[in-house]
């Protein structure tokens, strides 16, 4: 793990006063008592952010907007400063994140469970893509990585953002409600999810059928702005039907104009995601944000 020189420390001290001004949300203790240089600073901070390492990567973790954060940084940044952005799970089968991380990318997570991609969702997106691009000066196109109900987050969040994402990897993902957490198709479906959901958007189970703001519908944002799609599901998933989500989302994609890629694993169900070898979701995301 790199340690923080003393100004490097004293300069994110600053900076997360200032970000604490901007969102009030950014929070946790009151203050911290930090000894740089041989003199002891007291700096009335909402948030201190930890700094540990993950995979043998810097991380920081923190509080945005009242849920978790954090940052994962390349032991040296690509030239372009691109990044990838998982909407979902945490760490769950990392190999594509690592794979990029060793490629000079960057990558962040912020919380967004239990939203299904809803208007919360995608507002706390929007602030945090720009707490980001301000504060650390990413690049100001994202990969984004949905996995299963991440790829509402990822989906919908691109549609209204398109000028904004380079790329979109998704895995086994949820591209209509009704199919998940709904179970009104061939999927099995989640009670407790379906009710979460519907709350989320205030839905009913009568009005969630005419409800379009799902990726079955919005990909022809993406479609028009020819941003590529690349798509990693097993066809014999029995909880994100592949037939009912990404099959479906792919004829549509196709007949509307857009690149996406399908890797279907036979046999498969909704786990394990992603692939032992990341190397053909890496070699398309190189290859789409002009690493390659």
């Amino acid at each position: 793990m790199r340690k923080l020189k003393p100004k490097k420390i004293k300069q994110f001290l600053i900076l997360t006063i200032i970000i604490s001004l901007v969102f009030p949300g950014f929070a946790a203790p009151k203050a911290i008592v930090e000894q740089v240089e041989n003199s002891i600073i007291t700096l009335p901070i909402s948030n201190i952010p930890i700094q540990n390492s993950w995979n043998g990567f810097e991380i920081i973790e923190f509080k945005f907007n009242g849920v978790d954060a954090k940052i994962v940084f390349p032991h040296k940044s690509n030239q372009s400063k691109n990044w990838i952005w998982r909407t979902q799970f945490w760490a769950h089968e990392p190999q594509t994140d690592l794979a990029l991380l060793n490629q000079g990318f960057h990558l962040v997570y912020v919380d967004v469970v239990d939203l299904y991609g809803n208007k919360v969702a995608l507002n706390r997106l929007s602030d945090f893509y720009s707490f980001l691009i301000k504060n650390f000066g990413l690049n100001k196109k994202t990969v984004l990585e949905g996995m299963s109900r991440g790829g509402l987050d990822a989906f919908n969040w691109a549609s209204e953002n398109t000028d904004k994402v380079f790329c979109i990897y998704v895995d086994a993902p949820v591209c209509d409600i009704k199919s998940w957490p709904g179970g009104l198709g061939e999927g099995q479906g989640s009670k407790t999810d379906w009710e979460k959901c519907l709350k989320a958007y205030d839905l009913t189970e009568f009005s969630v059928l005419d409800f379009k703001g799902i990726p079955l519908n919005n990909y022809l944002e993406l479609a028009k702005a020819k941003i590529p799609l690349i798509s990693v599901c097993g066809d014999a998933d029995t909880v994100v039907p592949f037939e009912e989500n990404t099959l479906k989302l792919a004829e549509n994609y196709r007949a509307a104009g857009g690149e996406i890629e399908l890797i279907v694993k036979k046999g498969i169900g909704h786990h394990p995601h992603s692939l032992k070898d990341p190397k053909s979701i890496v070699d398309f995301i190189l290859k789409h944000t002009g690493n390659q």
